[in-house]
């Protein structure tokens, strides 16, 4: 009975405590800036002139016109909209095993773990127990004997404490942990979203360069061709030495375009690899072709003000400039009064015989005003400092809302001209072909010399070439539009 009665004023202790702290919490202000998010710009357009309805169309390959759809949202896929089975089988393996995902998925666990930890150490009071025993022995020289006391002294207690958050800085230090656990996620997306357009881009600049390696071997093979015919007729005299050179140094420089094109693809290949998240020696990757590629033709355009909402960098910036909010208040909060509170209750005695008696409690409960009187200025510099870093990352927020809308009208304006480049290098090949057709006929009917036959088929080689490039740049600038918009994360 005597101990249910000392656990009684325990209990009484408990419930003063925790009436003190929850008073405290409704009563409590949160001294700083409260957050809010940036207003997006009033923009209506993300060009200076109007979007056209769609683009120009050409034959072949990645001719066809493409059309603006405003007001419309992007698919979280957004690269399935090529219907390249290819493509997205190298996408979803990046996904499953880059390891920049795997560090941004542990970067938002370490950060949601540091505000768990202060959730913890500062919402709640802290508890800890402690039980010790101790032998000792005092001098006895005060009252005139010899030795001195010698004996055992067993203590058992539970200790609490607690800081009365009045002021909020607590509760502005969990809201800059929660700020950094958003901008963890936000970075999160934007890693997907890089992931998932640089592989788009690298596969489709690696389908190009197959290409134009094989419209280069096809050329060095026809070259060859004709540089043995022209030796044929030197032999019988229909051709002078002055032709099979020139043909001879007109080989020799299709075959120097070769290498060149042939060490760009290995490094687009490596680079594809480690993407996907394997080694360059690897093999067994998919090998995108232009010809799988389906060029999307509904470009779905968000309005300008969802792009803020929309692109996770944006939203990362955002999440930065609350957090150094939060850090505002923090540091005014600090220049102000601390209470913190502790309370124990325990046994101590010096026999382990009736331990636990009521003669052997002790408890105490108590509470402190902290307040610094002088220090020379440093509270207040550091609030000041603290205000300079919200100013940097409000700044740092705003550029960031400029390049993003800066990377749409760019991925806008290069689509309108890619659709034109195609159309006029399709125009131009499909005319320096028939131009080599005739001049090559006219060569064997002995009209035309044979300068003029090697000028045309290097026009016709670069035609194509050009082709094919600007094939690859309507593909790769679709894929950076998808990119600038924000990919459809959320």
């Amino acid at each position: 009975m005597k101990y249910k009665t000392s656990w009684k004023n325990f209990r009484l202790i408990q419930l003063e405590f925790t009436a003190i702290l929850l008073v405290t919490s409704i009563t409590g202000c949160s001294v700083g800036p409260d957050f809010h998010t940036p207003v997006s710009p009033d923009a209506k357009s993300y060009t200076q002139n109007p979007l056209p309805n769609k683009t120009a169309h050409t034959t072949g390959i990645a001719g066809a016109s493409q059309y603006f759809r405003l007001n419309q949202n992007i698919p979280a896929q957004w690269w399935t909209l090529f219907r390249s089975k290819n493509l997205n089988t190298l996408i979803a393996r990046g996904i499953a095993n880059s390891p920049t995902l795997e560090s941004a998925k542990a970067a938002i666990k370490q950060a949601q773990e540091n505000l768990n930890a202060e959730v913890g150490t500062g919402l709640f009071p802290s508890v800890s127990a402690q039980l010790a025993a101790t032998r000792q022995n005092y001098p006895n020289a005060s009252s005139g004997g010899e030795g001195g006391d010698l004996f055992n002294l067993y203590n058992s207690s539970v200790n609490v404490s607690y800081n009365l958050d009045v002021f909020g800085g607590l509760r502005r230090t969990l809201e800059g942990l929660q700020a950094q656990v958003d901008y963890q996620k936000f970075q999160l997306e934007a890693a997907y979203l890089t992931l998932s357009a640089n592989i788009a881009t690298t596969a489709i600049t690696a389908a190009s360069l197959r290409a134009q390696i094989a419209d280069t071997q096809a050329l060095i093979r026809s070259q060859e061709n004709t540089f043995g015919i022209t030796q044929r007729q030197l032999h019988l005299g229909g051709a002078s030495e002055a032709d099979v050179l020139l043909q001879q140094t007109q080989l020799a420089q299709t075959r120097a375009t070769l290498p060149p094109l042939q060490k760009s693809l290995v490094q687009y290949e490596n680079s594809l690899a480690v993407l996907v998240g394997a080694l360059p020696s690897e093999v067994g990757l998919p090998k995108l072709t232009l010809n799988e590629l389906t060029l999307p033709l509904q470009l779905p355009i968000s309005v300008p003000s969802r792009l803020t909402r929309q692109r996770p960098d944006i939203r990362a910036a955002e999440a930065l400039l609350h957090q150094a909010s939060a850090q505002v208040g923090v540091a005014k909060a600090n220049r102000f009064p601390q209470f913190p509170l502790t309370a124990s209750y325990g046994y101590s005695s010096t026999q382990k015989a009736g331990f636990f008696g009521p003669n052997n409690v002790f408890w105490n409960f108590g509470g402190q005003l902290n307040q610094s009187i002088f220090d020379a200025g440093s509270l207040k510099a550091k609030q000041k400092a603290a205000v300079a870093a919200y100013e940097q990352s409000a700044a740092q927020y705003r550029q960031t809302v400029l390049e993003a809308f800066q990377n749409v009208a760019d991925a806008l304006h290069a689509i309108q001209t890619d659709a034109d480049a195609l159309k006029a290098q399709t125009t131009a090949e499909q005319s320096a072909q028939r131009t080599f057709s005739l001049i090559r006929q006219q060569y064997a009917l002995g009209a035309v010399s044979y300068l003029a036959l090697l000028d045309a088929e290097r026009q016709y080689q670069q035609a194509s070439i050009s082709r094919i490039q600007a094939q690859a740049a309507r593909y790769v600038d679709t894929a950076a539009l998808f990119q600038a918009l924000g990919g459809g994360w959320w």
